[in-house]
């Protein structure tokens, strides 16, 4: 499993001109998932998420995670971060799950986050035609990967 978390003051979700989903100050995160994924990387990877320290502390310092400065969440899967670019210049999903596996996991990931943070985690639909807008704050952008764990 594959995730984008973007520190932004404000990003939205719409589907056909109509928004789906809107938050504040918080976090964007965009999922992928493969077929090797399992509850022990999506567990990894909310665990990962809570406890991230990219917002500013009273010094100016990124030290503090979204749960204690009130952020929100909002999640969107986007099986593009699967995309193979190792041969010639198209894209290949080859490794990117079928919507039968990754939606599932997609709506654990979601509930997991949810049970960690103890509120609401808006998302998009998955597999929808979806247009996000987002104000990335600082520009603070973190790609994890649960299959490219430091341990």
């Amino acid at each position: 499993m594959r995730i984008v978390v973007q520190r932004v003051t404000e990003a939205q979700v719409s589907i056909a001109g109509e928004v789906r989903s809107r938050i504040g100050l918080g976090l964007l995160i965009l999922v992928g998932v493969c077929d090797e994924d399992t509850d022990e990387d999506i567990d990894y990877l909310c665990r990962k998420v809570v406890a991230l320290r990219v917002f500013d502390d009273a010094d100016g310092v990124m030290n503090l995670p979204v749960t204690d400065v009130d952020g929100n969440l909002l999640v969107v899967s986007q099986f593009t971060l699967m995309a193979s670019t190792r041969k010639g210049n198209r894209p290949s999903y080859i490794r990117a799950s079928k919507p039968d596996f990754a939606v599932p996991m997609y709506e654990r990931f979601v509930a997991k986050l949810q049970e960690l943070t103890g509120r609401e985690v808006l998302t998009g639909v998955f597999g929808a035609d979806m247009q996000v807008s987002l104000v990335n704050d600082g520009p603070v952008t973190i790609i994890i990967d649960s299959h490219q764990r430091d341990f």
